[in-house]
């Protein structure tokens, strides 16, 4: 991966090479931490850090969920964002990762005794699912692995632990000749992506499944907001993949897949096999907002 200069731990900046924890880290065996995908873009004006307020929210609510008690205060940690990036230098867009987890100091699975780290990494980092993935699309797949139950997990935390699911579909979908997977819920409904949630066009209307068994997305919200703005009508309900099947268009979304189109999913080609016209507004105004490009947004960007 692209190193950077420091990783932000504890309230330090510490070398790259040097940020490390200790074998018996609680984390690193039972899975109990919460984290964030955080994007800056090099606009016009400078690095830009996009929604930073919204993702720490979610972050400290995530920790919350999961019963971690931070170590550190919210605005510190916010602050930590804007000191990293400066301290690297970036030339480049950057993904930064702040992480909140359980230390080093005692094991079993009983945590509240546990010591808690928070660390904030970031690195120069391009288009997740591929920079030509952006524009032809990709290959999707339903998963025979089913998304994390409400009865059995917090999906409204961003919890390491709930990855694991989402890890194995991604291997499933990429050693089966895809690039991505979507995950049925219990219900069999679609649920969303390994990382994203989905969105599909049926004669000129966006559609995407309720959060009732997601992640409440950030990048979800932003393209609600600007398909209001075009006088793009949108409807909350759930799908089932035999939909997409005959839908025109299909688009996934996050902060690191940012606005990505799907051009056959389950060996069906979607609409024309390309980016359709709709995705490719939303794209088109997604990237004006995040570099800084449209005024009735700035106020989303952090700049360094």
């Amino acid at each position: 991966m692209n190193e950077a200069k420091y990783i932000w731990m504890d309230g330090n900046l510490v070398p790259w090479a040097d940020a490390k924890i200790h074998i018996l880290t609680h984390t690193l065996h039972y899975g109990n931490a919460v984290f964030e995908g955080t994007r800056a873009y090099q606009t016009e004006d400078g690095l830009a850090i996009f929604k930073l307020e919204e993702h720490c929210k979610r972050l400290y609510n995530s920790a919350k969920i999961v019963a971690i008690k931070p170590n550190i205060d919210y605005d510190i940690v916010k602050q930590a964002h804007i000191d990293l990036l400066k301290a690297n230098e970036f030339k480049g867009n950057v993904y930064l990762r702040p992480l909140i987890y359980l230390g080093y100091g005692q094991m079993g699975i009983y945590h509240k005794n546990v010591p808690v780290n928070t660390s904030i990494a970031a690195w120069e980092w391009g288009a997740y699912l591929g920079k030509e993935g952006l524009e032809k699309g990709i290959s999707a797949c339903t998963s025979s692995i089913t998304r994390n139950p409400n009865r059995s997990t917090f999906g409204k935390a961003k919890a390491a632990a709930n990855y694991l699911n989402s890890q194995m579909a991604k291997y499933e979908a990429i050693e089966n000749g895809f690039d991505e997977a979507l995950m049925l819920d219990e219900n069999g409904f679609i649920a969303e992506g390994t990382g994203e949630c989905i969105f599909i066009v049926r004669d000129g209307k966006l559609i995407s499944p309720p959060n009732d068994n997601s992640l409440e997305s950030i990048t979800q919200a932003t393209v609600f907001e600007l398909a209001h703005d075009m006088g793009i009508e949108v409807e909350r309900r759930n799908i089932t993949r035999d939909e997409i099947y005959i839908c025109d268009e299909l688009f996934l979304t996050g902060t690191a897949a940012e606005v990505t189109p799907v051009h056959s999913f389950d060996h069906r080609i979607i609409g024309e096999g390309k980016r359709g016209a709709i995705t490719e507004k939303l794209q088109t105004a997604y990237f004006d907002v995040v570099f800084g490009r449209n005024e009735k947004y700035k106020h989303y960007l952090t700049y360094i």
